[in-house]
């Protein structure tokens, strides 16, 4: 059944009255049912009227009736659910919660791949007065009792039977939960209180429009409306309270002043889980009457290109491990058989990418292409990775490496990273028409602020933000919260950044992941291992490592395949890495002959490049002295990275604690022999591609 049909239609007073905000006094709270002050002004874009997600959803459906807001495969073919299916099926779905009991504030936990379900559901809750948390779909039976007991959940939807199990395997730890649904494939049991999408949603046709109407009109913008749990990278995870002002305010700025339209499409892979994903997938395309397309669940498991190039989204939003996969696939193509597409490959070359560059440091945009003929074959290139529509094309969760920049800007693709995480609801900072600049995260949204604390010499200091888009506070966590918000509402990011004299904002490190040597000096470790894999393309993960220790060293990674069901890192090398290490001289096609043979053209390969990367540092503290390849990719399966391909640094170094050891064990390297010295070479791994 679609998830739109057989729902209730919009009741007499679908639209609550004029809304009155909850008295608060403090810019934050850790209260579930708590409220805060709003950053607001007299005047400009924080002067807008704060509205519930209710409120803009209706108005959403008043304004774009039979436009299509979703659209997923069902049966191979493509089913479509318009704005007004849509703010009806959300009314079904929170008249549903009612009547399994969903209490006020209390939470309705989602696990599961992206779905219109997801959608309906998350909606649902908050407009039954709920607070919606998602789980991430890799997570464990563990976590999942964990987010399910701290978020106190009355209700939990979760995708297939394999999602089930999980909570079936701490059903009898969850005090509060009273029901299960399962959105996706049939029940293989049946079980008291679980419940199919269908039977679920004809569960509240008995409650009258007027009762949620009533609690609808109850709520207020400023309490929360939703919970982001924090991926736990760099600890226990933290339920990341946001209210209505902050989804809706946000992307009302965001969508106004990027000059996203109403025929925009975007597509919705990455899990619901992250504020970013609910950023570009819900809150923005109903701002603006676009349409989401829903990728298979296993997009990220391979499918994803093939999806691009059906669905050809024009709003693209892609963590930068998901460019550098676009970026393999299309580098991939210049060894295909077909000569047109070699002739493709080949002509997204350096000129391109140097007159683009030119181009942007005179006036701030990019380029379009050259000649009618030019114009041809980047069309086809971008065709290939279903990019040819795109109009706007997004990066953040992490750094992203220059390189890659570069090379989409060669095929006047060029990717806006923007600054943004769970505690200000999406995005800071914003890229518009011809005011962009290459390795910045934009200027800070209108209605927004920024400043550097404390900044260095060179401009460089902890970024604070502050606005209608930061959250409330983190759910029954208040030391953590004091940390994070001041008495006036700044939020501590933890980022390094500066601004430049134009207003962009530059990240340049994370305050939790300096590296703190032994002699008390302070290296952000992103910008090594970043040009590090610039110098060594055979490299997919650096890791650096040199805290309370004398020097630094390195754990390296090798780009190898990924088994397409559990995406766990095989012993294959890439296609692309198998490529250059022919070009390099070596013949090996597995990360074990490299890593038992030592391979020496790939072991002389990589310690030139760092011999490159070192004779740039600023000063010697930040030269690698030692490193080593480790026998297996760093992976999410693993526990290395988290959901948006983030290392998890303190994981990593328990993980590798003995081979980490060795490198400083006096005049041994990882592998048990002495280390050769670091010096100048002229010849290096880019020389010979």
């Amino acid at each position: 059944m679609d998830p739109g049909q057989k729902s209730a239609g919009v009741g007499k007073r679908s639209c609550p009255i004029e809304l009155n905000l909850a008295p608060a006094d403090n810019f934050w709270t850790t209260e579930r049912d708590g409220a805060v002050r709003l950053h607001t002004e007299e005047t400009g874009p924080a002067s807008e009227p704060p509205v519930t997600t209710h409120q803009m959803l209706w108005d959403a459906a008043q304004r774009f009736g039979n436009r299509p807001a979703m659209a997923v495969k069902r049966d191979r073919q493509w089913k479509t659910i318009s704005y007004l299916q849509y703010y009806q099926a959300c009314r079904a779905a929170a008249k549903s919660f009612l009547k399994l009991g969903l209490e006020r504030f209390r939470s309705v936990g989602i696990l599961g791949a992206n779905a219109p379900e997801w959608f309906i559901g998350h909606i649902g809750a908050i407009m039954a007065g709920g607070t919606p948390a998602g789980i991430y779909p890799t997570s464990t039976a563990d976590t999942c009792r964990y987010v399910a007991i701290n978020s106190e959940a009355n209700i939990l939807l979760v995708d297939d039977h394999h999602q089930l199990e999980k909570i079936l395997q701490v059903q009898d730890q969850l005090p509060h939960l009273k029901a299960i649904v399962q959105y996706n494939d049939e029940l293989k049991e049946k079980r008291p209180n679980l419940y199919t999408w269908e039977e679920f949603m004809q569960l509240g046709s008995e409650i009258p429009d007027s009762e949620l109407d009533d609690i609808m009109t109850s709520q207020h913008a400023n309490q929360c409306c939703t919970l982001i749990y924090t991926s736990g990278t760099t600890g226990t995870p933290k339920g990341v309270m946001l209210s209505h002002d902050n989804v809706t305010w946000g992307p009302k700025m965001f969508s106004k002043y990027s000059g996203l339209q109403e025929s925009d499409i975007f597509l919705s892979y990455l899990s619901l889980s992250h504020a970013a994903a609910q950023y570009f997938d819900i809150w923005l395309p109903m701002c603006i009457g676009g349409t989401t397309y829903f990728a298979d669940k296993d997009a990220l498991k391979g499918s994803l290109v093939d999806t691009l190039k059906e669905v050809r989204p024009t709003v693209f939003f892609g963590v930068p491990r998901i460019w550098e996969k676009i970026q393999e696939t299309l580098v991939d193509l210049k060894f295909k058989p077909s000569s047109m597409q070699r002739s493709i490959t080949t002509s997204a070359g350096d000129p391109r990418l140097a007159s683009n560059l030119n181009h942007l440091n005179c006036s701030g945009s990019v380029r379009p292409g050259h000649s009618m003929a030019d114009f041809g074959v980047l069309k086809k290139m971008q065709a290939a990775v279903g990019l040819d529509r795109s109009v706007q094309r997004y990066t953040s969760a992490a750094p992203i490496a220059k390189e890659t920049q570069e090379y989409f800007l060669g095929m006047n693709l060029p990717i806006t990273d923007i600054f943004g995480m769970s505690e200000c609801s999406g995005s800071h900072t914003i890229h518009v028409a011809n005011d962009y600049h290459l390795t910045s995260c934009g200027k800070t949204v209108p209605g927004c602020q920024t400043r550097i604390l404390m900044p260095d010499e060179n401009g460089n200091g902890e970024l604070c933000i502050r606005g209608r888009h930061v959250f409330m506070g983190y759910l029954n966590m208040v030391e953590e919260t004091k940390k994070a918000l001041d008495e006036e509402g700044w939020l501590h990011t933890g980022d390094i950044g500066k601004l430049d004299q134009d207003g962009f904002l530059y990240i340049t490190g994370r305050i939790k992941e300096l590296v703190i040597t032994s002699g008390g000096k302070n290296i952000p470790p992103v910008p090594i291992e970043n040009a590090l894999k610039t110098e060594v393309p055979i490299i997919s993960n650096a890791v650096l490592v040199g805290d309370k220790r004398k020097f630094l060293s390195m754990l390296i990674t090798l780009k190898c395949t990924t088994d397409p069901k559990t995406q766990r890192p095989g012993d294959d090398l890439t296609p692309d890495a198998i490529r250059l290490c022919q070009q390099l001289g070596s013949r090996a096609t597995r990360v074990s002959e490299v890593v038992k043979s030592k391979d020496p053209a790939i072991y002389k390969a990589i310690q030139e490049g760092l011999d490159r990367v070192n004779q740039r540092a600023a000063f010697n503290a930040q030269r690698v002295k030692k490193w080593t390849i480790l026998e297996k990719d760093l992976s999410i399966d693993g526990g290395e990275l988290g959901p948006t391909m983030k290392l998890k640094r303190p994981v990593i170094l328990k993980k590798y604690e003995k081979i980490i050891d060795e490198f400083y064990m006096e005049g041994r390297s990882p592998q048990g022999k002495k280390q050769r010295p670091l010096t100048q070479r002229s010849k290096g791994l880019k020389s010979k591609l």
